[in-house]
């Protein structure tokens, strides 16, 4: 259930693919079709105390102007460069389960988002940007991402790419995923907080990307996440400094 999975989880497996994707040389054709699965161990929700271990689908596909991904959701791009590409689309905006949130706060429903985004490449530097706003669901709000990343090639067939990455969420997501009403105070017997908005989270990674074919690719990521600011203090928060894990196979038609 894609709803179970950390925002941040996501975006480190999703852009640690569409980065190997991207730096590996054959991908120089205009179009792409990439399919493959992952095995991603990720906290319940972001500051859970449990873990998952849950599959998730890797999609890449691009085709003119056109695209459809795990990562960017559908869309198109506006620009689409060999350096620069700028798209708009929509994606989807993970919450968590009733089951994994401490009692009595209940269930966050996923929904849909506005995505604009913009990838650029200058020299090994690989550089990425989004904001999305909520626009279904029991989240609301905005959400920005950024991310930079150096792939690396110590031989033909293996891409390593370490990355940096950050959230800035506004208010009103951080009150709906981090905060606690008034009636859920009650309920759950933690005490009542209202977040207001700042950067969410920092993460660090690292993917290995290995080719075993022309076609077929095996990566695994590592990463480290830690929240700041409102969200690090909301009461939901057991661990601020999480870590996850991915496993992927791609195959590239």
């Amino acid at each position: 259930m894609i709803h179970a999975l950390t925002p941040i989880a996501l975006l480190c497996v999703l852009t640690a693919v569409s980065l190997a994707t991207k730096a590996s040389a054959q991908d120089r054709a205009p179009d792409r079709t990439v399919v493959g699965g992952a095995v991603i161990y990720a906290p319940a929700y972001q500051g859970a105390k449990d873990y998952r271990v849950l599959p998730f689908p890797v999609i890449d596909l691009k085709h003119g102007r056109f695209f459809a991904g795990s990562r960017r959701g559908l869309g198109a791009n506006l620009v689409d460069g060999d350096t620069v590409d700028v798209g708009a689309g929509v994606t989807f905006v993970p919450g968590y389960r009733r089951r994994d949130a401490p009692a009595g706060i209940g269930r966050v429903s996923g929904g849909a988002g506005a995505r604009i985004s913009a990838d650029v490449k200058a020299g090994r530097v690989m550089a990425s940007l989004g904001a999305t706003k909520v626009l279904s669901g029991d989240l609301d709000g905005v959400l920005v991402d950024a991310t930079l990343a150096m792939p690396l090639r110590p031989s033909g067939r293996l891409t390593l790419i370490p990355s940096v990455s950050t959230t800035w969420a506004d208010g009103a997501y951080n009150r709906s995923y981090f905060g606690i009403s008034a009636s859920q105070a009650v309920a759950s017997g933690l005490a009542a907080y209202r977040p207001g908005g700042g950067i969410k989270d920092v993460s660090v990674s690292l993917t290995a990307s290995y080719r075993l074919t022309d076609r077929v690719s095996l990566g695994a990521t590592g990463s480290v996440t830690k929240l700041t600011g409102d969200a690090r203090e909301s009461p939901i928060v057991f661990d601020p400094i999480q870590p996850s894990a991915v496993l992927s196979a791609a195959y590239r038609f």
